[in-house]
């Protein structure tokens, strides 16, 4: 038996300390308490570090001024947490000598969470730092293997140059170029859209009709030929014609230019549209569809390619909010239908309520809709209180996501930019070095000239 006597010798990186066996007993699943039930040298040293037989005392290659934390744990039940110490160092330490976070005391137990709480936080941001600067590796292997697509396409290199010309600004300079000129001509095409719809550019036919101005006429029509050129221009030197449709930017161009394909059709075959009826609102509809224009900045802005992620990853959040507004819009229109209804300001019925109560709730409040008396003043107080706390709630998530994919958008495009680059200058050295080799292979006509094929003399 290793433990007849009811004190042990322990001795922690120096620090001696005689602990009672009655003590250790009480916390059988902590190492110490563990040791009690050895009855081998072998079970002792798998506790300890080492073990003296005759002095009757166990090593441990720990830190000696966490051990006096352990002994007052021994002596009273309750752990405190060492200063010193960061807190993944406190969680080894505690691991290793068996004792659960559990048995922190409450006056350290709200500090220990909140510090270990703040330093996933701080992990969590550095991780992504990380993320936003080198690229993950499977858009390397993504963009790998459209690269490797060029290789067997005939012109290939010259393909892959102009694909990635037009698809990465920061590629080259030529690429900027064209970047610039893409979000001049989308612009224009706004501004065009917005000037034609001012009185003073508008003209008229003798039968009221409205004409187009000749100079917005022609920037039209300038626009949406630089919009074919280059949405044609990527469908035909992309890499993957499959995968081209299947991305949301290029979806987006496809958009933007089929309302003035599709209008123009039907002016061609059918006429005007004060001659097609309903026929001629549908066209209307297509023809400001050409608003959608704007949304080709995404494929040069990284913000908005970031807020498209976000609003991806967020759909939780997204219906959470609106939950929680559909909830209180029915709520507080219901409080104010009750109140109002018979003072003939506008809430005759409660769907007439849930237009009040979504411009209070979202704190925008029109003033179309007022309430009068004293309840219906009360609701709306509520529902503009309720709708501050709504809204704000889930803000704070979707800020985070919008901040992390903001980060690693970026990391992305300055990472694809310079791989780009060193893809291309790889490729144009192995196509140097396999030059030079092809050249070294083949046999030299004249063997009497220095420098001949080996230096060698024919026998």
């Amino acid at each position: 038996e290793f433990f007849e006597e009811d004190v042990i010798n322990i001795n922690v990186g120096g620090l001696r300390r005689r602990l009672s066996s009655s003590a250790l007993s009480k916390f059988p699943d902590t190492r110490l308490g563990r040791l009690l039930s050895c009855d081998s040298e072998e079970s002792i040293l798998q506790l300890c570090d080492d073990y003296d037989v005759s002095a009757r005392e166990f090593y441990f290659d720990r830190n000696p001024g966490f051990f006096l934390y352990v002994l007052h744990f021994y002596q009273t039940g309750k752990l405190h947490v060492m200063e010193e110490l960061c807190v993944f160092s406190f969680c080894q330490e505690i691991e290793y000598w068996g004792i659960n976070e559990f048995f922190l005391d409450s006056c350290c137990s709200y500090r220990y969470h909140e510090r270990k709480l703040e330093s996933r936080h701080h992990n969590w941001d550095e991780e992504s730092e990380v993320s936003s600067v080198d690229t993950s590796p499977d858009e390397i292997s993504d963009i790998n293997h459209d690269l490797l697509r060029y290789s067997t396409l005939r012109c290939g290199n010259i393909r892959k140059r102009l694909w990635l010309t037009m698809e990465n600004p920061g590629y080259s300079i030529p690429s900027k170029l064209f970047s610039f000129v893409s979000i001049s001509v989308v612009l224009v095409s706004i501004a065009t859209m917005c000037i034609h719809s001012m009185p003073e550019y508008q003209e008229m036919d003798e039968n009221g009709n409205v004409l187009d101005e000749p100079v917005l006429h022609k920037l039209e029509y300038f626009c949406i030929s630089w919009f074919t050129f280059e949405v044609s221009s990527r469908l035909l030197l992309s890499p993957n014609p499959r995968k081209f449709f299947k991305h949301p930017l290029n979806l987006i161009d496809i958009v933007s230019v089929l309302p003035f394909y599709f209008t123009l059709l039907v002016d061609v075959t059918m006429g005007s549209d004060s001659e097609l009826g309903n026929l001629g609102k549908v066209v209307q509809v297509f023809r400001l569809m050409r608003i959608f224009r704007v949304l080709k900045l995404a494929r040069h802005s990284t913000g908005l390619r970031s807020l498209g992620a976000t609003l991806k990853h967020s759909y939780r959040e997204v219906g959470i909010l609106l939950l929680y507004l559909a909830v209180g819009v029915s709520v507080f229109s219901g409080v104010a239908y009750t109140a109002e209804k018979e003072e003939d300001v506008g809430f005759d019925t409660i769907p007439a309520c849930w237009w009040w109560g979504t411009v209070s709730m979202t704190t925008v409040g029109y003033g179309d809709v007022v309430p009068v008396t004293v309840a219906g003043k009360l609701a709306a107080s509520g529902c503009i209180l309720g709708g501050i706390l709504v809204v704000a709630l889930p803000i704070t998530i979707i800020f985070n996501k919008f901040s992390h994919f903001y980060r690693k958008q970026k990391g992305a495009d300055m990472g694809g930019c310079s791989w780009a680059r060193r893809s291309c200058l790889c490729h144009c050295c192995i196509l140097e070095i396999s030059t030079v080799g092809r050249a070294a292979r083949e046999p030299s006509d004249d063997w009497s000239q220095p420098g001949s094929a080996c230096g060698l003399l024919p026998p």
